[in-house]
């Protein structure tokens, strides 16, 4: 065959379109992982569903690539093309899919495996261009073209993480991507085996690319307004700041009613965290029965926001608390946006107080000092990420953190709607050697909402101190009441949450389901 190109040159060009798609296609799969994690929690279900999928797909793709080895040219250059366009736009399409269809699994697996068969039929038809360059031993192709391939894919993996989402984000990143993916697959080839197609066929598929770029690039121009839309199309009020971290996305709306008070609200990851109109609900009954006991020295695990740092420091006998927080920028967002910060009363301006930025699990495992007092104030365990800050094994570390006598306190979630995620948090603290003493109270944003107080002694009982502050919510009669559950509402019969059998996920996502 006369390429116009050393044979030599020809195969390291196939092979570097191999590579270069190879990265491209691994970095599909993780932005629809990764935006799934995003948008509904629980990465092990949306990996299993698009990893899954996707393996199925190739091999769908591999078997219906075999009729065009004949015309491997073409195909291949309208296979990536097509694959191009669909990778390229599949983040935005799910995430409209999310946003105002309500239709994000279904269109999961449509895109999944539309990607899925398009990278399937790229191995076939790469292994007939190299043939028809050079003709090899069926093992030596394989070898040269499945090297390229994985080293490929482990640049497209390392790719996403580290450059493309930070510096692009989701749907920029993917559509950047296209854009590769299309030059490399179409334009090598198309180049390379110029002389084997008709002059109408190269022009046609020259269009095609080009029709292809002009689509991804036009709309990674206009990305950025699309991703406004679709995410204010997800909260009730408007949107006064968006961050998306390489932890979580940070959304803060604001709405005024009639009175003129505002309503500011945090999320994280699409679930409500705060309200401003009664958060002092919730974190007036987080903090203050644990501080009846000793209290100099404190820790908060979670609680960014600095809201129960601000009531742990109204208590002028404490000495210092120390906050740990995944995401710096939270911290950031705490200290720095006006409207969070005053309603944190500045509390990380307090000398008192000490911020650090670092996983709570590994940090307390290199912990060498002990505590008073902790609070556990995290996000709700939906996803394995989340649900191990609610194992045994992490109140174990927290109980190891603890002076004697010292207490701990956990934001248990809601034993209204989802009971079984609550008495198992309650259920796992006591089977890590605490005595237990679990409370709920209502916080109209959220509804009945649950506490558990916990002492590696003796059941520890619900009380204020005597030298509490003046508080808006919280009464000794109400504390006496928060103890009784109603009998549908009392303790299940549930397993404890482990690092080995996190539980907890599949009890949050099926009870928040039907709730």
């Amino acid at each position: 065959m006369r390429l116009g190109v050393p044979a030599r040159v020809a195969r390291a060009l196939i092979l570097a379109a191999v590579f270069t798609c190879a990265a491209c296609g691994l970095v599909y799969e993780l932005a629809l992982v990764a935006l799934g994690s995003y948008l509904v929690g629980n990465s092990v279900t949306q990996a299993s569903i698009v990893l899954s999928v996707m393996v199925f797909a190739m091999g769908i793709g591999s078997l219906l690539a075999k009729p065009l080895q004949s015309r491997a040219v073409v195909a291949f250059a309208v296979v990536e093309g097509v694959l191009a366009l669909v990778g390229g736009l599949s983040v935005l399409a799910l995430y409209a899919a999310f946003a105002w269809l309500n239709l994000y699994v279904p269109a999961l697996v449509v895109v999944s495996f539309a990607v899925g068969a398009l990278i399937g039929a790229e191995i076939p038809l790469l292994m007939t261009l190299l043939q028809r360059i050079r003709r090899q031993d069926a093992g030596s192709a394989v070898a040269d073209l499945f090297a390229a391939d994985y080293v490929g894919a482990l640049i497209g993996g390392l790719a996403f993480p580290f450059l493309l989402l930070p510096a692009f984000g989701h749907i920029k990143g993917a559509l950047l991507v296209g854009v590769v993916n299309a030059v490399a697959g179409v334009a090598v080839v198309l180049w390379l085996f110029r002389r084997e197609i008709g002059r109408l066929a190269q022009a046609a598929l020259a269009l095609g690319m080009v029709a292809v770029l002009t689509v991804l690039c036009g709309t990674f121009v206009l990305a950025d307004g699309f991703e406004v839309s679709a995410r204010q199309a997800l909260y009730a009020d408007p949107i006064a700041l968006s961050k998306r971290t390489k932890y979580q996305e940070i959304v803060i709306t604001r709405a005024v009613s009639l009175s003129g008070n505002p309503d500011v609200r945090l999320f994280l990851n699409g679930d409500l965290q705060f309200s401003s109109v009664d958060e002092y609900r919730y974190h007036e009954s987080l903090v203050h029965p644990l501080m009846s006991g000793p209290h100099r020295r404190v820790l908060i695990l979670g609680g960014g926001d600095g809201l129960a740092l601000r009531e742990v420091l109204r208590y002028k006998d404490v000495a210092s608390a120390t906050l740990v927080e995944l995401d710096p920028e939270m911290l950031h967002l705490a200290r720095a946006y006006g409207p969070i910060a005053s309603l944190n009363h500045h509390s990380f301006n307090d000398p008192r107080a000490h911020a650090v930025a670092a996983d709570a699990f590994s940090w307390l495992r290199g912990l060498n000092q002990q505590y008073d007092a902790v609070v556990v104030d995290m996000p709700d365990p939906d996803d394995v990420s989340t649900a191990k800050l609610y194992s045994v094994e992490f109140y174990g570390l927290v109980k190891r953190a603890l002076a004697p006598g010292g207490r701990m306190v956990v934001q248990s979630g809601s034993p209204y709607f989802a009971p079984k995620s609550f008495w198992s948090i309650e259920k796992s603290i006591a089977a890590a050697g605490f005595a237990t003493t679990p409370y709920h109270v209502d916080v109209p944003s959220f509804g009945d909402w649950g506490f558990t107080l916990a002492s590696p002694t003796t059941k520890p009982a619900l009380r204020l101190a005597p030298d509490a502050p003046s508080l808006r919510f919280l009464d000794a009669p109400l504390l006496q009441a928060a103890t009784v559950f109603p009998k549908d509402r009392r303790v299940r019969d549930v397993e404890v949450n482990t690092l080995v059998h996190p539980r907890l996920v599949d009890y949050e996502r099926q009870e928040w389901k039907d709730s």
